[in-house]
């Protein structure tokens, strides 16, 4: 048993398995492998054996604590057999509806499309609660959590939640349904100008701010999670892997897209904020080159470059400002970069009538 736990502190790479992989996170299709439902791209990590995985209190898995929505808006510990309470802050009322369309898959959960009797259309994420115990649990927990979080969020910038059902076979949560799909749908169909990509990236920073502000790390940060309506407004989607954290407590547990994860995420150091920062840095990248941040590499590889602290390749054919926002995102110290608030001051997001 000693030399068991020593072999356990010995500093080694995460282990890659596809145990713990889950769906791409996106209210779209996944841009990447759209026949498959657990790319290989996507991860929830962690360096012990996977037979002790589901006793990991850090891990996405159902077994934190979760925090109980007051009048107020703020949050006090409860125990798991409490935890959706949250689902009864209701900021919409929605009972008769119907499923339409099939629009993606999102973290712990599929999307649809639906209607309800008064024609209003939102967005319903569902949980099976049957299958295999462990998914099922582990898929409904997840989904009590982004249920909690999101019941305390209203941002303009934020996918809006409405409210939530459990009941004997499905956990549902009822969203915005955001029309023009994802970032990655966007830049799929047209080049994005630069400009474009500097309103946007603004109006996620925004975003982002809001949530900081509230000691929320969203941990997916990318074009996938980021989502269009019909004004333009870019919204901040898919909470499947966000956190509330606390300025004493920052996370550990490697959780993410491959692609867009921070060096310290996935050397499984103690991160926080700054760790959306990296993601963002990488997602105004993707926006501009239309692909992902280190094309044409397999994400094993990836994940290796990063840990090595190896930036992705920036275009030299980027503006100087774009690539001087993106730099600044992509410090490998975490303590280095900017916050959003301030690079909501960089004068590749001022808006124009500043400049």
């Amino acid at each position: 048993m000693r030399s068991t736990q020593k072999s356990r502190r010995t500093p080694q790479a995460p282990r890659l398995t596809r145990r713990n992989a889950i769906r791409q996170s996106a209210y779209v299709p996944p841009p990447f492998s759209p026949s498959s439902q657990q790319p290989d791209d996507v991860l929830h990590l962690s360096p012990t054996d996977e037979s002790v995985l589901e006793e990991e209190d850090d891990l996405l898995i159902g077994t934190e604590e979760a925090g109980e929505v007051e009048e107020g808006g703020t949050s006090t510990a409860l125990s798991a057999a409490s935890s959706f309470s949250a689902a009864t802050v209701v900021k919409r009322s929605i009972t008769n509806w119907r499923k339409l369309e099939f629009v993606g898959a999102g973290s712990f959960g599929r999307v649809y499309k639906a209607v309800s009797e008064d024609g209003f259309v939102f967005a319903v994420k569902e949980a099976s609660l049957i299958g295999p115990e462990s998914y099922a649990k582990q898929s409904a927990s997840q989904l009590e959590q982004e249920i909690l979080l999101l019941s305390q969020l209203e941002h303009e910038n934020i996918v809006q939640y409405f409210g939530a059902k459990k009941e004997e076979t499905v956990l549902s949560i009822f969203l915005e349904f955001v029309s023009e799909g994802s970032l990655v749908s966007a830049y799929e169909k047209h080049q994005m100008e630069e400009s474009t990509v500097s309103a946007y990236t603004r109006q996620i920073l925004t975003g982002m701010a809001y949530l900081h502000h509230h000691n929320v790390v969203h941990r997916d940060i990318k074009c996938a999670n980021m989502f269009l309506d019909h004004n333009g407004t870019v919204k901040v989607g898919d909470f499947g892997m966000a956190k509330q954290i606390k300025v004493w407590k920052q996370k550990r547990s490697c959780v993410g897209t491959v692609y867009w994860m921070a060096p310290e995420v996935i050397r499984e150091n103690p991160y926080g904020r700054s760790a959306d920062i990296w993601s963002l840095g990488c997602t105004v990248l993707e926006m501009l080159i239309q692909k992902p941040p280190y094309p044409d590499e397999d994400w094993v590889s990836v994940f290796y470059q990063i840990g090595r602290g190896q930036l992705p390749p920036i275009p030299s054919s980027l503006s100087p400002l774009a690539r001087d926002f993106i730099l600044k995102c992509l410090r490998i110290n975490p303590d280095d970069r900017l916050s959003a608030d301030e690079l909501l001051a960089h004068p590749f997001v001022a808006p124009s009538d500043q400049g």
